[in-house]
């Protein structure tokens, strides 16, 4: 009787437990809902929508814009997240069957390095809510504040590298414990801040806030060209969540679960945060006489104790949470993909946090114009990377109908 042939093992320049599918499915919708949360909870797009006022659309404007881009978004993630449900493996593996086994390593690199910039961006946006912090409780620390070490301050390096390591810490712990970060942590912290900072600019501005007045007196061409752009960077912005967002749906029972989180979490949440932060740049005018596009800088001109280390430590926890989400995950398995059997998740991970501080992140978010063409630039590298994989596996492969569970992407062989 002959011995039954044995199946073919992975190979083990391609493969590692990390990159396999999941094993374990736990992120429902209301995981889904918190991730989104986490996302769009950010200092960066709050001050993204905020800039959109402040260059001059009518705040009505902005919420019609912010919308039509976060609906293309929303659908676009669902078309992904099929793919990622399906097979079950991250997305450096997912775009071998559209790049090839080694191939797939450009895209997944060049998806890499906007990563690390948004997690040094995302960082140091941190660090000067820690730096507020510092100087509420101990105002004599301010002689550390007013020298320049490559564009920050002593004291702004220190809070920089706090809250690198201390992410660096947290992000050891493995995607579960993510999930669960996120699930009770980052998301409905910042919403009860922002919406506080709101009824307060409100009730001190008397109600004088104009939501149909541009500050800038833009022309109406002005205007719907200025929209068009604000649609086209609300795509930009998370088209690199787009590309990875197998990442997350990989880890979703059924399909239910990441549609319905999406929905909640993209067209319906994105935009009522949106249009809150732009409420209160709109009610710093009011309150202030300028309007202020950074919600720590509001906190600061509040000028209360109590206000300044509440709104400064949800800040920081918010920026924990988009961080381990949006700009950890990601990075951490295309790393890995490089080579799975010496770089796994978490040696991924450290990767991208040390080059984070090496990229100076300061420097590329340093006014509105920048956040602009910062995201413009995103939308040309990415754009095409992600329409490759979605025409692959929709058109050339009919939906993935004909592909395993990550089988032949893990072998090296192609869908089988």
């Amino acid at each position: 009787m002959s011995t039954p042939p044995k199946p073919p093992q992975p190979d083990p320049r391609l493969f590692n437990e990390d990159l396999a599918p999941a094993p374990e499915r736990k992120w429902g919708t209301y995981s889904i809902f918190a991730l989104w949360m986490s996302d769009t909870h950010a200092i960066s797009n709050y001050a993204f929508a905020s800039s959109l006022f402040v260059l001059g659309l009518p705040a009505w404007e902005v919420f019609v814009a912010l919308l039509a881009g976060i609906s293309i978004v929303y659908w676009l993630m669902n078309r992904m997240g099929h793919a990622g449900h399906r097979t079950g493996v991250p997305y450096p593996v997912l775009a071998r069957a559209s790049w090839g086994v080694y191939g797939a390593n450009i895209p997944a690199l060049l998806r890499a390095v906007m990563a690390v910039a948004w997690y040094g961006i995302q960082t140091w946006l941190a660090s000067t809510a820690v730096v507020l912090l510092t100087l509420q409780l101990a105002p004599g620390l301010e002689v550390y504040h007013h020298n320049s070490v490559l564009g920050l301050s002593t004291l702004g390096w220190i809070a920089f590298m706090v809250m690198w390591g201390l992410q660096a810490v947290l992000l050891t712990r493995g995607m579960e414990f993510i999930r669960k970060v996120q699930d009770f942590a980052t998301g409905p912290v910042v919403w009860l801040v922002v919406l506080a900072l709101a009824v307060y600019l409100v009730v001190k501005a008397g109600g004088d806030i104009s939501l149909t007045r541009s500050l800038t007196g833009l022309s109406g061409s002005a205007q719907l060209e200025q929209s068009l752009i604000a649609v086209s960077l609300t795509v930009a912005t998370f088209l690199t969540l787009v590309l990875n967002y197998a990442d997350f749906a990989r880890f979703t029972p059924d399909h239910r679960s990441y549609r319905r989180g999406n929905l909640i979490g993209l067209p319906v949440n994105f935009t009522a945060f949106a249009m809150v932060a732009v409420l209160v740049t709109a009610g710093t005018i009011s309150v202030f006489g300028e309007a202020i596009y950074d919600p720590v800088k509001v906190i600061q001109k509040i000028d209360n104790p109590v206000v300044t280390v509440v709104g400064a430590l949800s800040f920081i926890v918010a920026t924990i949470g988009i961080n381990v989400v949006a700009n950890f995950v990601s990075p951490a398995y295309d790393f890995a993909n490089l080579a799975p059997k010496y770089l796994n998740f978490k040696r991924g991970g450290m990767i991208t946090a040390v080059l984070a501080i090496v990229v100076m992140p300061w420097k590329l978010y340093s006014s509105a114009l920048v956040i602009q063409y910062f995201l413009g630039a995103l939308g040309a590298f990415l754009g095409p990377l992600v329409a490759i994989l979605l025409v692959d596996y929709y058109l050339v492969r009919r939906g993935g109908r004909r592909a395993g569970p990550g089988r032949g992407v893990l072998t090296g062989r192609g869908p089988e």
